[in-house]
Formats: C-alpha cells, sequence, structure tokens
C-alpha cells in the first residue's frame, strides 16, 4: 500500500520547486560574481555551464543508484547534496564556486532522472497530470527565486554570497518531507506488502521480462533524447545570459532581473497546459510545432528589439520554454511503456540531453565575446529551434520505446 497520496504529492511538489532554483538564483547575480573574481565573458558562462554539464553526468549514474538503493533514499539523498552544493558554492574561492556547481548539479540530476519513473510507477493513470504538476512547480520555484534573487542580495547588505546560500533552506525543507516516504518504503519491504519505490522498480525489473532492446539502441529514444537535449539548450542559454542580453542594450539591472522573473513566471503556463494536452493527443506533434514556434519568435524579437519588446519576447519564450520542458519530460513518460524504461529513457534523455545544452551558454559566451555582439549567438539559437522542430515532430508520433 503506498503512502497517503496527498503526502506523496506535497513532497514530489516540494522536490520540483528546488529542480530549477538553484540555477535561476545565480542568473541575476552572475554580474557581480564575475566582478567580484575578474571572470571573463567565457569563464562565466561556466559558472552556469559547470551545474548543467553535470546534469548529464549524474544522470548516467541516476537509474543505477535508483535500483541499488531505492527511489526514495536517492531523492533525499539528492536534495541534502543540493543544500550542500549551494553552500559550498558561496565559499570565498572561485574553485568552490565551480565545485558547487557540480554538487548542484549532480543533485538535480537525480531528482531530475528519477521523477518520472516514480510518477509513471505510483501514479500510472494520471501520468500526465502529475507531469503537468511537477514541471509547474520545477518553473514556480524558479520564477520566485529569479525574482528574489536581486532584492535579497540588497536585503543582505549586497552580498550575493547570502541570497545564493537563502536557497539552501528551500531544499533542506524538501528533504525532510521526503523522511516519511524513505521511512514507509523501508517499512513495506519484506513484509509481502507492496515494495518501496526503489525496491519497485528493481522487483518490477525482474518480475517483467527484460526489454528486447536497450534504449540505447531504440531510434525513438534518441529522438526523444534529442528534443530534450536542444530545448534544454535554449532554455540555459537564455538562463545564463537574457539578463545580461537586455543590460548589454541599455536595460538597467534592476528592470533585466524582472524581466527575467517575468520570463521564468510565463514558463508556468506553458508547463502547466502542455503536458495535460499531451496526454490527451494520440500524437503530440501540434504542440511541438507550438513551443518551437513561441521559442522561435521570442529569439527573433530579443535579436530585432531586445529592449523595445522585451515584456512580449520574454511572454513568448516563457510559454514556449516552459511547454518545451513539460512537453520533453511528458514525451519520456507517453513514449515508455512501463516504469522501468520510463526510467531509463529518463536517463538516456537527460544524461545526453544535459551534455548537450551544457555546450549552449559556454558557446554563446564565448562566441560573445569574440564577436563583441549577441547578433550570432541569437541566430545560432534560431538554427537549434529549427532543428528542434524536426527531431521533435519524428519524437511525438504514437509509438513506444
Amino acid at each position: 500500500m503506498l503512502a497517503h497520496p496527498l503526502l506523496l504529492m506535497a513532497a514530489i511538489v516540494l522536490a520540483s520547486l528546488n529542480m530549477r532554483a538553484a540555477l535561476a538564483s545565480v542568473a541575476p547575480l552572475v554580474g557581480e560574481i564575475a566582478a567580484q573574481y575578474g571572470l571573463s565573458s567565457t569563464a562565466s558562462s561556466l559558472v552556469t555551464s559547470v551545474p548543467v554539464l553535470f546534469l548529464g553526468a549524474g544522470a548516467l549514474v541516476a537509474p543505477w543508484l535508483g535500483r541499488r538503493h531505492g527511489v526514495e533514499p536517492v531523492l533525499l539523498a539528492a536534495l541534502l547534496l543540493l543544500g550542500l552544493g549551494i553552500l559550498v558554492r558561496v565559499l570565498p574561492s572561485v574553485y568552490a564556486l565551480y565545485g558547487g556547481g557540480v554538487l548542484v548539479g549532480t543533485a538535480i540530476a537525480l531528482l531530475n532522472v528519477l521523477m518520472p519513473g516514480l510518477i509513471k510507477r505510483d501514479f500510472p493513470d494520471r501520468a500526465a497530470p502529475m507531469t503537468s504538476l511537477y514541471t509547474g512547480a520545477m518553473i514556480a520555484g524558479a520564477t520566485v527565486v529569479a525574482a528574489a534573487s536581486v532584492p535579497l542580495e540588497e536585503a543582505f547588505g549586497g552580498s550575493w554570497e547570502a541570497s545564493l546560500a537563502f536557497w539552501s533552506l528551500l531544499a533542506a525543507l524538501a528533504a525532510v518531507s521526503w523522511l516519511p516516504q524513505v521511512l514507509l518504503a523501508k517499512s513495506r519491504t519484506g513484509h509481502g506488502r507492496r515494495p518501496s519505490a526503489g525496491h519497485g522498480v528493481r522487483s518490477a525489473a525482474a518480475a517483467a521480462p527484460a526489454p528486447a532492446r536497450s534504449v540505447w539502441r531504440s531510434a525513438l529514444a534518441w529522438q526523444v533524447t534529442l528534443f530534450m537535449g536542444l530545448q534544454s539548450l535554449w532554455t540555459y542559454v537564455l538562463i545564463a545570459w537574457m539578463p545580461t542580453i537586455f543590460t548589454d542594450h541599455g536595460m538597467s539591472r534592476s528592470t533585466a532581473g524582472v524581466m527575467f522573473a517575468f520570463n521564468t513566471l510565463t514558463q508556468v503556463a506553458g508547463a502547466f497546459a502542455v503536458p495535460l494536452l499531451a496526454g490527451r493527443m494520440r500524437s503530440q506533434r501540434p504542440l511541438v510545432v507550438l513551443v518551437t514556434t513561441l521559442v522561435a519568435a521570442g529569439y527573433a524579437g530579443l535579436l530585432a528589439a531586445p529592449v523595445q519588446g522585451a515584456w512580449l519576447w520574454s511572454a513568448l519564450l516563457g510559454v514556449g520554454q516552459g511547454g518545451g520542458v513539460g512537453l520533453a519530460l511528458t514525451l519520456i513518460v507517453l513514449r515508455a511503456g512501463d516504469a522501468v524504461t520510463a526510467s531509463r529513457l529518463s536517463g538516456m534523455a537527460q544524461t545526453v540531453g544535459y551534455l548537450l545544452a551544457a555546450a549552449g551558454p559556454l558557446v554563446a559566451g564565448a562566441v560573445h565575446q569574440a564577436t563583441g555582439s549577441w547578433t550570432v549567438p541569437i541566430v545560432m539559437v534560431l538554427g537549434v529551434c529549427a532543428t528542434a522542430l524536426v527531431v521533435g515532430l519524428l519524437a511525438a508520433g504514437d509509438r513506444k520505446v
């Protein structure tokens, strides 16, 4: 028997609030961080690229950890690791800044990968609505953090370190919410009752026939994976550089922070609505067209009139970004035939996807530094949107891995 569904849903929401918060908290403060350590544009981009890189590296081991130790204990450990990484990141050393980013990225990777399998297993008939809930919570958390980062810095006397460290409390709160889930999972083990979350994945793997082939050999799995990576790339370029793009065109730092928060807020609409719509459709191809078009239009606006149309571009990008991540995560659940396959596909999609996405902020920063303009980086992302459209149309057909 499961723990009370409301307790589990609350734990999922609290964990989801942390799944972008530690990344979104940095973007409005990159200028101060770079100034303190004397970082170039390329080195500054590593502040956001390093965690994203380890979103991919951590995703590689997440399915194995879930099978070996159980999903609930690994999620709890990930939240504790996240809180530690946030605190390490603000120690007075550039090495700690990047080292903390490694811990943050690894922790978020575990949360990212294990959540779809847990939802597929514990809410098999409500997978799309639950995906909508947790993606919406993930973006809502990022919205609050992005909006609060600069005001918190000011409240703490101009300390960007205190502003970043504050969010370790959110990770600690989420960790506390998972303690009952871990204890209940352990109490169910070996008593003839429904296995715990972690052992459920392992038992399902043992009871179900082995898949005919590895997800790594599936063309459909690669299509889902590439769509995950490309939509992550366009998002993490904005997380890293959107406030800087605005300030480089004359906008004040505080207004740029508001624009970034507004962009993140509008992502909630796409993150909630798109998974719900996707779950009701046999083919999700119209949604692929919708989200890629919105993102491309927003980037084109940043290229043509970044400050004059800032509210419109932020809204278009936000709805498209939120819809993109919601659609990518829903495709993982819908294209998988069972919880075990969902966990494996999630691990593959997020390993390769985030390794690909990690290149986005770094390349955009390096090209900006080389050209002295945001024109070429934005044109390159428009090419990413076109590629995502093609790959997404292939991934969105009514098939199973």
